[in-house]
């Protein structure tokens, strides 16, 4: 049974996040809630180019509390530092998966050796929520290589699938959840036609971030543009209109309540003073000098 298409949701007026990367937010729960979970947001950064510096490009210091977030590079560098004493730089193709979890600062820049050259820059970066029960688990970082990453052949030789989380074709992804989640990186040719096998009773989407893309023969998508999905079902079809570049999200929802507030996303309010007032007191591990 065919994944009916819920709506196309995608964003036009983008906005900076420090001076290092201008996004679109393609989705959030502020606005489409628990029609989303696991998922809370997705910020496409780029396509944009940057000029040679010596300055560092990009966001300090903040917290964040209560869920994760994935960053995919897709051109570029970005050098991530917490207060967990993790970090390092991921280029083309590798991913960063922070667990925040009961709280942690971090930065993110350009790479230096990036910002000295300049040139493309893109990535996006994924909020997944976290189970109450996991809310104040201990923070957790994964450094994820591009040469870590599985690929699949899709069939008839219509393009690839990294398999970044969960499971595709048997093959099964390095990241480490805490609920079931699928992230798939999608590469289509041009006038593919592919099938995906999606799981039953997942929030499912299917997020465009080059070319364009019809979903079940009936809606059109293009770049920063995501097609969300019923519930029920198992499969979607996706013919690509030119080469095409796919973002393919599912995940078992978390039926609890959200309570957001900038950095921390919790199951209450009450939560959310306590995060604040964990941060304001200096309750948060600080990053090493």
């Amino acid at each position: 049974m065919t994944k009916q298409i819920l709506g196309r949701y995608g964003n036009n007026r983008g906005h900076w996040v420090g001076d290092g990367f201008p996004v679109r937010s393609l989705f959030s729960y502020n606005s489409l809630g628990a029609h989303v979970s696991p998922f809370l947001l997705l910020d496409y950064a780029g396509p944009h180019y940057f000029e040679p510096t010596t300055d560092r490009r990009g966001v300090g210091q903040h917290p964040h509390r209560g869920f994760e977030t994935v960053t995919i590079v897709y051109d570029g560098e970005v050098e991530h530092r917490d207060s967990s004493g993790n970090g390092g730089v991921i280029g083309p193709g590798d991913v960063q998966w922070m667990t925040a979890a009961g709280g942690i600062i971090h930065e993110e820049y350009h790479s230096p050796a990036f910002a000295k050259t300049g040139g493309p820059f893109r990535m996006i970066q994924l909020w997944v929520n976290l189970p109450a029960k996991d809310k104040m688990a201990p923070t957790g970082y994964q450094g994820i290589g591009a040469v870590d990453i599985p690929s699949v052949d899709l069939p008839e030789g219509v393009g690839k699938a990294r398999i970044i989380a969960g499971q595709f074709g048997g093959v099964t992804g390095p990241a480490r959840t805490f609920t079931p989640i699928n992230v798939w990186d999608v590469a289509l040719s041009r006038d593919a036609d592919v099938t995906l096998d999606l799981p039953e009773g997942h929030t499912a989407m299917v997020v465009v971030l080059t070319g364009h893309v019809t979903v079940n023969g009936a809606q059109g998508a293009g770049e920063a543009e995501m097609i969300l999905l019923d519930r029920k079902g198992s499969d979607v079809s996706v013919h690509a209109d030119g080469d095409a570049k796919l973002l393919v999200l599912t995940g078992e929802p978390i039926d609890e309540p959200i309570v957001g507030h900038g950095p921390f996303v919790m199951n209450n309010e009450a939560e959310i003073r306590q995060a604040i007032d964990d941060y304001n007191s200096g309750r948060f591990a600080r990053i090493a000098a």
